[in-house]
């Protein structure tokens, strides 16, 4: 006798967005030196009905959070585990910038290993093009 196979997390998740009616959610990753191209991006997405979801700060900048360097690790640690958050929430992965570094590399990689489509501004750059 076979059981049906219950629904992944992740199944349930696309089935509650489906009857929800929620549009196609797209997160935006790259460095952070691109800030101003993802704003850019989230105008267009959003634009074409999208929601947008992107990094919520630029740790490149000076900011009083980021003054004591243990803080500023663990900060860095807490916006890392947020965007995961973020990329297993979206349906797609939307890579801004011409540059491709360690942190961005490993979220198309975690991206890829949730099964989520990854496009770029720049395929060039993408680290594992499609043959």
């Amino acid at each position: 006798m076979t059981y049906p196979q219950l629904p992944t997390p992740e199944e349930k998740l696309a089935d509650a967005k489906r009857l929800l009616g929620i549009p196609r959610i797209v997160v935006i990753c790259g460095s952070t030196r691109f800030m101003t191209e993802m704003a850019e991006a989230e105008l267009r997405e959003t634009g074409a009905g999208r929601i947008v979801v992107k990094p919520g700060c630029d740790l490149k900048s000076p900011h009083e959070l980021r003054s004591d360097p243990i803080e500023a690790e663990t900060l860095k640690v807490r916006l890392d585990d947020l965007h995961r958050a973020k990329i297993r929430l979206a349906d797609e992965v939307f890579v801004v910038g011409d540059y491709i570094g360690d942190s961005t590399r490993a979220e198309i990689a975690y991206a890829r290993s949730l099964g989520k489509p990854v496009r770029f501004t720049h395929p060039e750059v993408d680290p594992a093009p499609l043959s």
